[in-house]
């Protein structure tokens, strides 16, 4: 089990190939990028815990990149480690005042790094920013942004729940869960890097619930190419025994022998235009409801 997603930005060659090695060896996923751009785009799609950014690179210098990731809606709780040469305490100071988290000047103890790296996962995941297993928003941000929204119209709020989890868990296991866990959460990155924009918000609300808030007019399209792909593709993390039969055959914890279908999405769509809400517990409760009595996309 990965203990978090890093993404290294750095455009020394020899230093981000030997940051990859040492955190992959640590047990971390660790991502590269060269390039500011490049940087901004792997934040949107693969949702890494945490970024380790050098300040000079050849196309925006990485003050830049910090200020355009604190901007965006879907990257800006992701904590960020300036990594540079430059040790004038004037440069650490518009580093923290541009929304980094942490600062290690080179040439650096990659131990300490490692640590830093260590306590901005621990933090983010202790103040319920985060969801450890998918790197998505949880608990306060999610909180926040329903807050945001509570009194607008122009929202489709997508709840998103996984149907028969229990039955693969019993037979696959939590670590293969939370695989499935992390397909999700790359599944809906990419639908709305697709789809959306990026003023829509992906959130993991609990352990196999998820929502999307995004524009009506691209909420039909995203709904259905996330279930759509979802059930095409969650196969893969069964055995071959299971593929082949088409069910889960299991033994629940009384002994008595089961059967599942593969696991599935249900979906309700909650339309801004269903308000006024009155506070953000009734905006889930009337999703949670719509989920379970009339789910599909809208």
């Amino acid at each position: 089990m990965s203990k978090g997603r890093i993404l290294v930005v750095e455009d020394d060659l020899d230093v981000s190939k030997m940051l990859r090695i040492y955190f992959d060896s640590q047990g971390y996923e660790a991502l590269v990028a060269v390039r500011g751009q490049e940087a901004l785009d792997k934040c949107v799609t693969k949702m890494p815990n945490v970024v380790v950014l050098d300040i000079n690179l050849p196309d925006m210098d990485g003050y830049t990149v910090c200020k355009k990731l604190r901007s965006n809606l879907r990257t800006k709780h992701i904590p960020i480690i300036f990594l540079t040469q430059k040790d004038e305490r004037s440069d650490k100071i518009k580093g923290l005042e541009m929304g980094a988290d942490d600062y290690i000047t080179k040439p650096f103890d990659i131990e300490e790094l490692k640590l830093r790296v260590q306590g901005a996962i621990r933090r983010a995941t202790y103040e319920n920013l985060t969801n450890p297993a998918t790197s998505l928003p949880s608990g306060r941000l999610i909180e926040e942004h329903l807050k945001n929204i509570k009194a607008r119209q122009d929202w489709t709020l997508l709840y998103i729940g996984i149907n028969y989890m229990d039955a693969f868990k019993e037979i696959q296991g939590i670590v293969a869960l939370d695989d499935v866990l992390r397909f999700i959460a790359t599944l809906l990155t990419e639908t709305i890097a697709k789809h959306g924009s990026l003023n829509d918000f992906i959130g993991h609300a609990g352990s196999n619930d998820f929502i999307v808030v995004t524009e009506p007019a691209q909420a039909r399209a995203v709904c259905r190419e996330i279930t759509t792909r979802f059930e095409q593709e969650v196969k893969v993390f069964y055995p071959f025994t299971a593929r082949k039969e088409g069910k889960v055959v299991y033994t629940d914890g009384h002994g008595n022998i089961k059967e599942s279908p593969f696991m599935c999405l249900s979906v309700a769509a909650l339309q801004g235009t269903a308000g006024p809400f009155a506070d953000i517990r009734e905006i889930t409760e009337v999703a949670a409801e719509l989920r379970r009595t009339n789910p599909g996309c809208p």
